[in-house]
C-alpha cells in the first residue's frame, strides 16, 4: 500500500502517546523514474509545507544490500522524519496543498513502509 487512508490516520491519533513522532519511511522506487518523482515530491514539500507543520528530516539515505532480511526486502531509500506531534503529521496529510503534490510520492513508489516510532526512555 502506498496511500495513507483516513482509518490509518485516525488510528495513529487514537494511539497517540503524546510528544513528537519520528516516522520511519522505507521506500522502493519504480524503475521508470521513481527516484526522480520522489525528488520532485520532496522539493514540493520544502518551501511551504515542511515549515508549516514542523517537519524535520532527521536522516535520508540510500538503501544498501540487506544483511538480514528475506529476499526482496532491501529498500532503495530510508528516511526518518520528525514531526512535533502526530496531530501535526495528520494535519499535513489532510492539507489540500499537500494533497496536491502527494501524487508525486504515489507515482514514485512500488512499495513503502510508513511507521510511526516512539522514543524509548531510560535505555542506554
Amino acid at each position: 500500500m502506498i496511500e495513507i487512508d483516513e482509518r490509518a490516520l485516525d488510528a495513529l491519533l487514537t494511539e497517540d502517546p503524546g510528544g513528537p513522532v519520528v516516522m520511519l519511511n522505507l521506500l522502493r522506487f519504480r524503475p521508470d523514474g521513481g527516484r526522480e518523482s520522489y525528488r520532485r515530491y520532496a522539493e514540493a514539500l520544502g518551501p511551504a509545507i515542511n515549515p508549516r507543520y514542523g517537519l524535520q528530516v532527521e536522516y535520508l539515505g540510500d538503501g544498501g544490500r540487506a544483511l538480514v532480511a528475506e529476499d526482496g526486502q532491501a529498500w532503495d531509500m530510508v528516511v526518518l522524519v520528525r514531526y512535533p506531534s502526530r496531530q501535526a503529521f495528520a494535519a499535513m496529510i489532510r492539507d489540500p496543498e499537500y494533497q496536491a503534490v502527494s501524487h508525486l510520492r504515489s507515482e514514485a513508489l512500488v512499495e513503502s513502509v510508513l511507521q510511526p516510532t516512539v522514543p524509548l526512555t531510560g535505555v542506554a
